[in-house]
This record gives structure tokens, C-alpha cells and sequence, in this order.
């Protein structure tokens, strides 16, 4: 089914002798990115978002391409005293799921909702009656949640993207409300950063980038050995 019903919107070609729009560029943008890392979930502390802080952080993460205006995705969003009513309840049902639960774990869950100040959980809804490709709509979900840790980076917060057993047992998702045909993308936990956290390593350009060329190129040839 369509989770929305989206009107036609034709769209405009631009005159033929349009040229480019000068947009300018935001190096304090482009610096945001380059500083961007997740925290470790026990360095996000309060404050939270406002409530006009987390308003903007949820419309900027649905900025996202949407092949189809589908909107194959939804938030969650837990904070405040409803962290430890969730806590509480997937502590229950994992008890009942794992009999003889060491003592010092009867709480993991409700201790684990209770650190960060506010958790969006990112849920996963394509529509397999569309024309849209599945994987295209569950590559938007994607794109929704990193969409949210960059604009919570924006707003001065960070950010730990998680997909523990809350996030991948059938009952656990069923505690948030969803349906058999959603899944859960992520719990993406959001406070403010106690410390400034070491970059982690990052792949180098020529292991992972290739500029396409007509002639056969070896799978082990690198960025510079394709460019001239």
C-alpha cells in the first residue's frame, strides 16, 4: 500500500540557454562534514534537543532522495521518561526470551535506553506493491538516518547509530508499534558530546573510487591507475 497519497508534479525545463546558478560554498558546512564522527554511546549526555531543536533535526533528515515520493521510512522518536517505560518492557520480554538471565543483566535495556537523552528509531517501510524498487526504497531509509546524524551535528549534537537485538527481534519491534512489514534501520541515540572524539581511519580515495573508462580495466586497478 502507499503510505501517502502524492500528487502529480510535472516537472519545469529550464530555458535553453539556462546556465548554472551561483551558489556559494559553505565552508563551514563542508568543515562540519569533515569533523562529522559518532560518539560512543556512554559520551552522550543532556541536553537533549528542544522541541524546536528536534523539530528542525526531524525535517532536515526527510530532505532525503525519495525515488517515487514514497517516504519509505518513519521516525520514532523516544526521550524523557518514556526511554525507561521502553527500557522496562524489552528487559521483560528479553527476560522471557532468555531464561536464567544473569541478575546483572535484568536492567541491560532500560540502563542502555537511558543514556542518551533522546533516541530516534529509524524505521524501514517500502512499499512492495510500487514500481519503485525495493532496495531503492530501503537505500532511502539509509539515507534518511545518515541525513539525521549530519543535522544533528549541525545543531551541535552527536550521534551513535545502533542496531543491537531491540532493533532486529520481531517482539522488540512489535514493543515500538510496527507492523510485520517494517523493520527497524537503526536506533540513532543523540546528545551532546563530552569530549572530542579520535577520527577513526578512513579508506584512502584510490581503494574504494574508479573513474569509469571504456577500455577493460583489471578489478585491482586503482583511482591512479585509471587517470591519466
Amino acid at each position: 500500500m502507499n503510505h501517502h497519497a502524492h500528487g502529480h508534479h510535472p516537472s519545469v525545463d529550464p530555458p535553453a540557454d539556462a546556465g548554472p546558478l551561483a551558489v556559494p560554498t559553505s565552508e563551514e558546512m563542508l568543515a562540519r562534514l569533515e569533523a562529522r564522527r559518532s560518539a560512543p554511546l556512554r559520551g552522550l549526555v543532556e541536553p537533549g534537543p528542544t522541541p524546536e531543536e528536534l523539530e528542525r533535526l526531524l525535517r532536515l533528515s526527510t530532505r532525503v532522495p525519495d525515488h517515487g515520493r514514497l517516504v519509505p521510512w518513519r521516525f520514532i522518536v523516544v526521550e524523557g521518561d518514556a526511554r525507561r517505560v521502553l527500557g522496562e518492557r524489552l528487559d521483560a520480554l528479553y527476560a522471557r526470551q532468555n531464561p536464567g538471565l544473569p541478575a546483572a543483566k535484568a536492567d541491560m535495556w532500560t540502563l542502555y535506553m537511558m543514556r542518551a537523552p533522546l533516541t530516534v528509531v529509524l524505521v524501514s517501510r517500502p512499499d512492495a506493491a510500487a514500481k519503485v524498487p525495493e532496495w531503492n526504497q530501503v537505500l532511502s531509509a539509509g539515507a534518511a538516518g545518515m541525513a539525521l546524524t549530519v543535522a544533528a551535528s549541525a545543531l551541535g549534537f552527536a550521534t551513535q547509530w545502533l542496531l543491537k537485538w531491540p532493533g532486529r527481534d520481531p517482539e522488540a519491534a512489535a514493543l515500538l508499534g510496527l507492523t510485520a512489514q517494517e523493520k527497524v534501520a537503526g536506533f540513532i541515540h543523540v546528545g551532546r558530546p563530552v569530549q572530542a572524539n579520535e577520527d577513526r581511519p578512513r579508506p584512502a580515495l584510490d581503494e574504494v573510487v574508479r573513474f569509469w573508462s571504456a577500455e577493460p580495466a583489471s578489478p585491482d586497478q586503482s583511482m591512479s591507475n585509471d587517470t591519466p
